[in-house]
């Protein structure tokens, strides 16, 4: 099959490129991302093109890249600048838009979407959801509520196309690996704060009501595969087992978990936000307090699949990652350096200002 995967060299992409060349598999995969990577593995057997995806040519130079393609998968999203919502917002909702109006143009039948699990409406504390549950988002999470967005875009194309475009949407948890350690230390630490730092933590404080579901990027990318190659269509959650609590947090961190209520935790992480103290908007601590764990079982019963990796051991694999500050090839998932976080933020300002991250 001919594969384009739109946002290829991040933390879902890379895993996708991995399961793509598995198994003797012959796909041929044209990659679109702002910053192709160097030619090295699982990178160096893909058809690279640099395209912004919130440019506002960006539909019709995808249209043409994607040309004869049997299937679109679109990953792209941005994180940063957290003080520049606008941006984020051409690049996820803008750029689901550029996505689909290029699907429309080549005449490309199918397309799978990385949604989240952030798209769902705010559930009780543990409370379990299927696919049909309400898609409106946490009302206070940018990201969230850009998520939810991007999926209405989905539907009304739906309508629009009826039989001519088949659309499926990833909805998986919190989606770890050990090679994003690095790249989420960037988005999740301030710079001045070294990866180190995570030895020594000797406290937890968070609430006991925290829970969310995980799962790991190699059987989000197993599913993704299965979608593909079945021409599946549909809303597909995704997450291991357990759910992740506090408990799990601070087993994995080898710290004390001591209750903070959440209220105080967010007021914190406002403030510091605010001045430009740490990279996260608030909206990121009404998210993981606020959304639904999932059942999988449509994802199982329709594609077969079934997570090989439990949560505890992804969330390990995390944090071990962002100790060793793990890392790959791709401007993405670069090695973190506190060294060079300190330089852009004399020269360019803080990441949560600027758009290069």
């Amino acid at each position: 099959m001919r594969i384009a995967v739109v946002g290829a060299s991040g933390n879902i992409g890379t895993a996708l490129l991995r399961a793509l060349q598995a198994d003797g598999r012959q796909h041929e995969v044209i990659g679109v991302v702002r910053r192709p990577p160097p030619p090295e593995p699982p990178y160096d057997a893909v058809l690279w093109h640099a395209l912004d995806i919130a440019d506002p040519v960006a539909p019709e130079r995808l249209a043409a890249i994607v040309a004869g393609v049997d299937v679109v998968v679109n990953l792209a999203w941005g994180f940063q600048p957290s003080h520049d919502p606008a941006y984020l917002e051409r690049v996820g909702v803008g750029g689901t838009r550029a996505v689909l109006d290029a699907v429309r143009t080549a005449g490309v039948g199918h397309l799978v979407h990385m949604s989240s699990v952030g798209t769902y409406s705010p559930a009780r504390s543990g409370q379990r959801v299927t696919e049909d549950y309400p898609r409106d988002g946490i009302p206070s999470s940018p990201y969230s509520q850009h998520k939810a967005a991007a999926e209405r875009l989905l539907d009304r194309a739906e309508r629009d196309a009826g039989e001519d475009l088949l659309i499926a949407r990833m909805r998986p948890g919190l989606v770890l690996q050990r090679a994003a350690g690095s790249s989420l230390l960037r988005y999740g630490l301030p710079a001045l704060v070294p990866a180190a730092v995570l030895r020594w933590l000797p406290l937890l404080p968070l609430d006991q009501q925290f829970c969310v579901p995980v799962v790991h990027s190699d059987d989000v990318a197993d599913a993704i595969v299965r979608v593909v190659e079945q021409r599946a269509g549909g809303a597909f959650n995704l997450s291991a087992e357990p759910s992740i609590g506090r408990r799990e947090v601070a087993a994995a961190l080898g710290a004390k978990a001591v209750q903070l209520p959440a209220k105080v935790l967010r007021g914190a992480a406002d403030l510091a936000w605010r001045l430009h103290l740490q990279p996260l908007d608030p909206g990121w601590i009404d998210l993981a307090f606020g959304v639904p764990l999932l059942d999988t079982t449509r994802a199982r019963d329709v594609l077969g699949w079934a997570p090989t990796v439990d949560a505890r051991r992804a969330l390990g694999e995390l944090i071990e990652g962002m100790r060793d500050r793990d890392a790959t090839a791709s401007p993405v998932l670069r090695r973190r350096s506190t060294r060079e976080q300190l330089t852009d933020l004399l020269t360019v300002g803080p990441i949560t200002r600027r758009r290069k991250s």
